[in-house]
């Protein structure tokens, strides 16, 4: 395939290296000049993803409109902030039925929309499939063995994806239940704000725990309410991606959030990491799900604390342990 991937972030160049791996034609577009020539002069990403070498026969542009002509199928890799406006520019260039595949994981602040949404608006003309996983872009991009899902409303579509993905060490499946793959994927970096907070308090593994299992908990509970299927938030989306960014020492949300357990703001913190923290872009929007579809949610609602409120991360914790008591499932009940 002739394939365009849109965003030269680390998780755009690993999957570049991968597609590019798997013998399809790539260009790699960026909005920045200086992230392009930087790709053209050392053919790595020296800045996100240093020492991942790309194939020489990979091609980088600024220009849009060259980027996406003749494509077969585009990745959509730029962070969830900006695929609207990426999209909306990129639309007079997509051809009727072009395959797109959304790698990007957030909600839309705003319209509270999931990103295929976002895309299916602006480019009503494509076909649009999502794919989502734990997937650092680190380890992928060193070949190691990952899997992911593919998510879309057409079988056949699904199954194109998976075929153009799949490798030796990037195992892919598919599913239909794209909306619970993307409330997974942009849930779960809410989470791994808190389990970073966490760990900047000093907290230790049983806090780990407790939050990533009560996390799937809330984001199944969202999911459910919003037509998602509850096996999709114990797969690779959900369970699966919750549990390698809440402990990974490549989670930039994790790291954030460590950062801001320490006492440093959502701003110092992501000015730290240096890449986009989806998981604060995400909170706001997860939280007015919540409360728009009457779902509770008090990780993500502490976390909405942290971030906007100026409230303590050390008083946000006392609050959690020491909420009303409770059952852990509401559907299990006693027999007399």
């Amino acid at each position: 395939m002739k394939i365009c991937v849109l965003g030269a972030g680390s998780w755009g160049i690993a999957l570049t290296k991968l597609l590019a791996t798997n013998n399809h034609e790539l260009t790699v577009w960026s909005i920045d000049p200086e992230e392009i020539s930087m790709l053209k002069e050392f053919g790595q990403h020296t800045l996100k993803l240093p020492g991942v070498m790309l194939p020489g026969t990979v091609e980088y542009t600024t220009d849009l409109e060259s980027a996406l002509k003749d494509k077969d199928l585009i990745v959509m890799a730029v962070p969830s902030p900006f695929v609207r406006d990426t999209a909306h520019k990129a639309s007079e260039f997509i051809e009727k039925d072009k395959i797109i595949v959304n790698v990007a994981k957030g909600i839309e602040e705003n319209s509270l929309k999931r990103l295929s949404e976002v895309i299916a608006e602006e480019i009503p003309q494509a076909r649009i499939a999502v794919l989502s996983g734990p997937s650092h872009a680190e380890e992928v991009g060193k070949c190691l063995p990952t899997t992911v899902v593919v998510g879309a409303a057409d079988k056949g579509l699904a199954k194109i994806v998976q075929d153009t993905f799949m490798t030796d060490f990037f195992r892919v499946y598919t599913s239909p239940d794209m909306i619970g793959i993307e409330l997974g994927g942009a849930i779960k970096n809410v989470i791994a704000l808190a389990a970073g907070i966490a760990d900047g308090l000093g907290c230790g593994d049983n806090t780990k725990a407790a939050l990533i299992t009560r996390g799937i908990y809330e984001m199944t509970s969202l999911g459910v309410a919003m037509g998602g299927k509850p096996e999709t938030f114990s797969g690779l989306s959900g369970t699966g991606d919750l549990i390698v960014t809440c402990a990974s020492k490549h989670s930039r949300n994790r790291k954030a959030g460590f950062l801001m357990g320490q006492g440093k703001t959502y701003q110092e913190a992501m000015d730290e990491v240096k890449m986009v923290v989806e998981g604060v872009y995400s909170a706001k929007a997860a939280l007015s799900l919540a409360n728009k579809y009457d779902v509770e949610m008090p990780i993500v609602e502490y976390v909405n604390k942290i971030l906007f409120e100026d409230y303590s991360a050390k008083d946000a914790l006392h609050d959690l342990i020491t909420r009303d008591r409770k059952k852990e499932a509401s559907t299990l009940t006693w027999s007399n």
